[in-house]
């Protein structure tokens, strides 16, 4: 094999995606719709950042996307989908991660909605500031290790707006507590920011690491902000509705 040949190909990638989804994730089809054509549309939109509809027309041979979407609609209870979704994720972990410590990560991810949602739909709608145009949104958050700077996905989460930021880590973390992960230090993106999840974090007694959310004119964490050296400190953050809590920053 040459050097400068992959050992893992496009194909074979393609392939290994589509048995684990599969295996894990079955849709009752009927007619020349099968699961593989399903997936494969699926994902070749997804790598691709493209609708169904095009990739429908793009691709010779396949399903139309009314097909498509039509054998999608069985696939309604959204918490059954959640769950085949991590027992694929978890299916085909590279043994590497479960030796040592590991970086951990979560994030929390908002995609635009627009329009008026479905019954079934409008409990996994989430209110947050406005952004392309809208304040709805479709929220998940993900839990991810860190390795050679490499992702790899343990768990996904759908949102709603009643969960709060310290339940979902804390959901999050009991998906992969079977997985015997040992954590070396957990990393929150910027929308964990908050009195409960920083006291809770500190209860548990994990490491963690977050950006700080800058706030205030002069005053609040504004005043973290001192030239261009790295440094080290304490900072006390107050909330009117939790109380306050202190942390190290640098």
């Amino acid at each position: 094999m040459s050097s400068r040949e992959p050992v893992l190909t496009d194909s074979k990638t393609l392939n290994e995606v589509v048995n684990c989804l599969t295996e894990h994730i079955p849709i009752p089809t009927q007619g020349k719709c099968e699961q593989q054509n399903i997936f494969e549309i699926l994902i070749r939109a997804a790598t691709q950042r493209d609708s169904i509809e095009n990739t429908t027309k793009v691709l010779k041979n396949v399903p139309t996307s009314n097909d498509i979407r039509y054998h999608l609609d069985k696939y309604s209870d959204l918490k059954s989908l959640e769950l085949d979704l991590n027992t694929a994720l978890q299916s085909r972990l590279p043994e590497g991660i479960r030796q040592g410590k590991q970086k951990i990560a979560i994030d929390f991810n908002l995609i635009p909605y627009y329009g008026e949602p479905s019954p079934s739909e409008a409990p996994y709608i989430y209110r947050s500031q406005a952004k392309s145009g809208t304040c709805s949104f479709y929220a998940y958050a993900t839990v991810y290790v860190i390795k050679k700077n490499k992702r790899v996905t343990l768990a996904i989460k759908a949102i709603q707006q009643q969960n709060t930021k310290a339940a979902i880590i804390t959901y999050l973390l009991a998906l992969i507590e079977p997985l015997n992960l040992k954590i070396e230090r957990l990393y929150l993106d910027r929308e964990f920011f908050c009195v409960p999840v920083i006291r809770w974090l500190q209860a548990l007694d994990i490491p963690f690491e977050m950006p700080v959310i800058v706030r205030g004119k002069h005053g609040g964490t504004r005043q973290l902000i001192r030239g261009r050296r790295s440094y080290k400190t304490s900072y006390t953050l107050n909330s009117d509705k939790y109380g306050s809590v202190t942390f190290n920053c640098g």
